[in-house]
């Protein structure tokens, strides 16, 4: 069934429970797990110095036209779970940032009963739910590599495990998608009531080849450039904060860009 936009991003369908989970463990959340959405940003605000903030989106966004690729690497976060229900996402895409689409692929860290589970995934929004990788096994610490790429008929969304050596590919269609933006994200996903789900504490979030030492990542091609990402124009490359809905308090905050373009940090921030 074909998921509405964002007018009803809060309405999620509640299937059995997951698993009872013990420790630190990592492994794929289980498919009954109740769908989570990831999907568009969420109340972007541009501020005056070129940075812009959202409720559910930190890291960076390069705009252009006709992107054809986004790739990226991350170190994946290790979580520590406070009380209730609290996940964080890290993810490479295009679309979101201006248009009702987005083609993703990532890692997602939940919190059930204070400990933390880790998992791989991807998301054609709005045509479905994120979809789990049961295949995959995510540990903190292990370097992640995502590749999301339009062929010209089809988004092939790729996830590797540097670290394991186990990799995801799919292939999907999509319509109306605007292919304007390219993102490396760190996401609080959809929904508590009308707002995100609380983000968990992932301490530091470290993206890119300066510290996956994967070369050619955190990189896209669009129409007129093709680089890291900080290497496209100043103008069309901005960082987003997260903040919380009602208290407009920060909550992840991405660093400056490496000397060469490629690697930044996300800094989750104590609430």
């Amino acid at each position: 069934m074909v998921l509405k936009r964002l007018g009803v991003l809060s309405a999620l369908a509640i299937l059995p429970a997951v698993a009872q989970v013990s420790g630190t463990t990592s492994q794929p959340v289980p498919q009954n797990e109740f769908r989570l959405r990831h999907g568009p940003i969420r109340n972007l605000l541009l501020r005056d110095d070129g940075t812009a903030t959202s409720t559910n989106w930190s890291g960076y966004v390069v705009t252009g036209s006709a992107f054809t690729n986004a790739i990226g690497s991350w170190i994946q976060p290790a979580v520590t779970c406070s009380t209730g229900t609290e996940y964080a996402a890290f993810w490479v895409g295009l679309d979101g940032y201006n248009d009702g689409t987005v083609e993703q692929t990532g890692t997602l860290v939940e919190c059930v009963g204070g400990k933390p589970v880790y998992s791989a995934w991807y998301e054609f929004y709005p045509l479905e739910a994120i979809v789990p990788i049961p295949s995959m096994v995510i540990s903190p610490g292990d370097k992640i590599y995502t590749d999301v790429k339009y062929d010209g008929t089809d988004f092939v969304l790729t996830i590797k495990d540097e670290t394991t050596g186990k990799a995801f590919q799919k292939t999907g269609t999509q319509s109306e998608t605007l292919r304007a933006s390219a993102e490396w994200i760190a996401e609080a996903p959809c929904c508590s009531g009308s707002s995100p789900y609380p983000l968990a504490d992932f301490g530091t979030a470290l993206f890119g080849k300066d510290s996956t030492s994967i070369a050619d990542t955190n990189y896209a091609v669009e129409s007129s450039h093709s680089g890291a990402f900080n290497t496209f124009p100043g103008a069309d490359v901005t960082a987003i904060t997260m903040v919380n809905g009602s208290t407009s308090a920060q909550e992840a905050v991405p660093s400056s860009p490496s000397s060469d373009g490629s690697s930044f940090s996300i800094q989750w921030i104590s609430k």
